[in-house]
Order: structure tokens, then sequence, then C-alpha cells
């Protein structure tokens, strides 16, 4: 690095540091450990809704309504071996990328989800398919039960195979212009539904 290419760095980061002097960090808290399982349950659904997703709590027994409320009109897609019954639903078997965007919405499964960042993580094992199929259509409703949310991410890890692909989820997609104007479904689902089963 030049002494020019410094002095320029050092410059800037004055800067932001000069302007963020005296401002409270905005970073979340950590989950202190040892927190009751509802405890770190509540605050997962807590973080999902704050990415502007919906998080609905509900029984194995009203899992089935639940589900077929939270689904649009039109074609719904799923993958091979899903946890509970869509009825009228198509299996994604390979389907192309015009037919993924002809469908409506899409249900799955998930592998994890971890509360402290709101996030699902899904492998792409069975119940969630491949990774095409959670980014076409419009709608992901993801079905999350209750022993698979864990606190942090050094949890999360020894639940994750790393030879499998991984997809993380934060809410529904979303991206922002230079002037910070927020537009959801560009790169993936507009509407991300999840279905806190426990």
């Amino acid at each position: 690095m030049t002494s020019h290419t410094q002095g320029a760095r050092d410059e800037i980061l004055g800067k932001v540091r000069s302007a963020l002097s005296g401002t409270a960090p905005t970073a979340r808290p950590p989950i202190p450990h040892g927190s009751a399982p509802d405890d770190v349950v509540a605050l997962f659904a807590e973080r999902v809704a704050d990415y502007r997703a919906v998080v609905e709590r509900c029984t194995e027994r009203q899992l089935p309504p639940r589900l077929k409320a939270a689904l649009p009109e039109g074609r719904v897609v799923v993958p091979a071996g899903l946890s509970v019954q869509v009825p009228d639903a198509v299996v994604d078997d390979g389907l192309t990328a015009a037919e993924l965007d002809a469908c409506a919405a899409v249900v799955t499964d998930a592998t994890v989800g971890i509360a402290e960042t709101g996030t699902i993580v899904l492998d792409h094992g069975p119940g969630q398919g491949r990774r095409a199929i959670t980014l076409v259509p419009d709608v992901h409703v993801c079905i999350v039960r209750t022993d698979q949310v864990v606190a942090d991410v050094p949890d999360a890890m020894p639940r994750l195979d790393p030879t499998r692909p991984l997809t993380w989820i934060s809410g529904p997609s979303a991206t922002s212009d230079i002037e910070l104007d927020r537009v959801e479904g560009v790169h993936g689902p507009r509407t991300l539904h999840v279905l806190l089963v426990g």
C-alpha cells in the first residue's frame, strides 16, 4: 500500500470514527447462554418478523389449515419428501425456470432456525428440494419446527453438513437502491411466510 493510499484510507476511517462517536451501537445484544427453549423460539419468531416476514406459531394439528390459509391462489410447487401434504401441489421433478415462474408459491421444510439472527437454513435435503424452487416462486412458505430452533450460529453449525449446499434465508428477498428505497422480490420470493410448529 502506497503512503498516498494509506493516508486516504486513514482520512476516510477518521471521518467515519468521528461521525460515529457518541452514537449507540446498533448491533443486537447476544442471547444469554442458558436461555429457556421457549425464550429462544420466541426470539426467533420476533427476529424473523423484523425482516418483514410473516410468522405464525401453530401446533402440528393446526399446521394443515394454517398452511392452506398461507398459500395464495395459483399453482404450488413442493419438494419431494415434504413433511406435510399440500393438496393439488406439483412435486418438483426438475421443473424448468419458466415452469417455476408460473408457480405462485413453494412450500418447504427447513434444517435449522437461528434465533439471534432470525435466519432459516435449508440444506436442500428431503422436504427442502433444490435451491431454484425456493428462489423463483413469489411466495415461500417455510415450515420450521421448534426443536430445529437454536440460539445462535455456533449452535447451528453442528446441525449442518458442510458438504451439502446451504441456503441462508433472512426474510424475503430484498435490495435497495442508492437512495435506500427497499424493493422486495428482486432476487427471490417477495413474501416469506414461516409456520413455526410446536
